[in-house]
């Protein structure tokens, strides 16, 4: 059957930043079996915008997941804060445990994650 992978987690950025993210998730091919774990609120409310992402994969996708991820990590700053686009993954691998995957400072950190993420491999 194979090894899985829970990967949730989302995306904060702005309005402009927001529509590269857009272009870039949607490039992929509409085909591929976790683009579609991609989703985008219809509404976004006040200053910031948020892009969501859940999917069960295969283990042998993780890779791919994670260069998407830092191609989207790496769009520019867009306005003269300077602000990057963030976020937070919480990946647990059947075999290999849980990590947190932090969106931040233009790259993807992946560190150990603490028990407090216990209760979603329960």
């Amino acid at each position: 059957m194979g090894v899985f992978v829970a990967v949730r987690g989302w995306l904060e950025c702005d309005e402009r930043q927001l529509a590269q993210v857009r272009r870039i998730v949607e490039a992929d091919d509409p085909d591929r079996t976790y683009s579609g774990g991609w989703a985008f609120p219809p509404r976004q409310y006040n200053f910031a915008n948020w892009v969501f992402f859940g999917a069960h994969m295969r283990a042998q996708c993780v890779d791919w997941f994670l260069e998407r991820l830092r191609s989207l990590a790496r769009v520019p700053a867009s306005d003269d804060d300077n602000d990057l686009i963030q976020g937070l993954f919480i990946v647990s691998h059947e075999v290999d445990g849980m990590s947190e995957w932090q969106v931040r400072d233009g790259t993807v950190v992946i560190q150990a994650v603490s028990g407090a993420y216990g209760f979603l491999d329960e």
